[in-house]
Formats: structure tokens, sequence, C-alpha cells
């Protein structure tokens, strides 16, 4: 069984993942309690699920880019439980989750996430065979600069306030927009990515995994 959490954001998400389904999933949105929340959401969903934390064999973790608080909070707990149980810990960039959820198409995907200060971090894709491939690292940005940077047919999902949605909106001919459910941050999706890293022995020393942060501004792939 395998654990995952994602406290990238104001949004935290947790899943329990066994290689056949997902057995149990919760996400929701904290207001900077995510010390104090994070602890009971996790038994609870152990209750909920009926699994026993004896069961967890190991760890899958969203690594960023995000908050710089939230990021820690989750890492160190992650690290906390891999390091108690001896678990096998997978880090898994957080701009990945969202674009592991959508169909792959012959089109530029850019996934978003919220940065602070009015800024989104960006990441890049491309259609890769039945995958999507990241292009580049991800970079900081903001939303004027994103839509100024799309001149053609290009799929933009993530976290978007009803602002930033309607400013892309202006450019229908060419940034496709999925619905806000099909943008959100699934704890299922990380654990599942995490589950095929596992299986294929990419697993991360827990002691030197370190959160994703950015420094640096962009708008379109290289």
């Amino acid at each position: 069984m395998l654990f995952a959490l994602d406290t990238s954001t104001a949004q935290i998400g947790l899943a329990l993942y066994d290689g056949t389904q997902v057995v149990g999933e919760l996400f929701w949105h904290s207001r900077i309690h995510h010390t104090g929340e994070l602890a009971l959401a996790l038994s609870d969903l152990l209750r909920r699920s009926g699994v026993k934390v004896e069961e967890i064999t190991a760890l899958g973790v969203a690594l960023g880019p995000g908050s710089f608080t939230s990021l820690r909070v989750g890492l160190a707990l992650a690290k906390g439980l891999a390091l108690a149980r001896h678990l096998p810990l997978i880090g898994i960039p957080s701009l990945e989750i969202f674009a592991a959820a959508q169909p792959v198409q012959n089109l530029p995907l850019a996934t978003v996430l919220q940065a602070g200060r009015g800024r989104l971090a960006l990441g890049w894709y491309r259609a890769c065979g039945v995958e999507w491939q990241a292009m580049g690292h991800a970079t900081l940005t903001t939303i004027e600069d994103l839509a100024q940077c799309i001149s053609s047919p290009t799929i933009v999902c993530g976290e978007l306030s009803a602002e930033e949605r309607q400013r892309l909106a202006r450019k229908y001919k060419n940034v496709i927009l999925p619905s806000p459910a099909r943008c959100v941050r699934r704890p299922g999706i990380l654990a599942e990515l995490a589950w095929f890293h596992w299986q294929e022995g990419k697993i991360n020393p827990a002691a030197s995994l370190a959160p994703i942060y950015l420094h640096i501004t962009g708008g379109s792939p290289a």
C-alpha cells in the first residue's frame, strides 16, 4: 500500500493506492493550517479506508513548486514516516500531477499552480507517445505573460482563479481550458505516479530529498 501526500499549495491531498485502485482519497483547501490538519486527516483516511498504518509500504510526496512553508510541512511528514518506518520515498514534481490527468493530445500543454504574489508556477509539456513529456524546468510567470506567449492552440490546466480563467478565455481560439473539475491536483494521480516510479526502482533518499522552489521568471517553452 502506498500513501501519497501533497501540500504544494493551500490544497492538501492524501491518497492510498494499492497498485490496482485508489483505496482512499481526500483533498481540501486549508487556510494555512497544514501542520495541525495533516496528522488528523491521515488518521481519518486510514480509518475510513480500513487500512492500518503498518500496511503502508511506500510513500509518495509532491515536491512542488508551490508555497515554501506548505511544501516543507508535507515533506517533513513524508520524511518522518519514511525514516521512522524504513519505507521507500518517491518524490513527484507537482506540475506533473496536472499533466498526468489530461488526455494526451498533439498540442502543447501548460500546467500551472499558484505561487503567491500574483505569480504562477508554469510547466510546459508535449505529447510523447501515450504520455506527456516535460519541456525543460518549471518557471515563474504571470497570467498576462502566459496569455501573451500563447499564439497557437494550447491546453492550459491547473490552479487558476476565476479572473485568470477569464483572462485566458479571451484567447478562445488558442487557449483550451479544461473544466475546473479536471484541473484539480488529485492525490490519487500523485499516488499512481509514485507507484509507477517505485515499481521501476526510482526511489529518493529521504534525508536529501528537497522541495522544488522557483526563483526565476519565464513564459513560453524554450
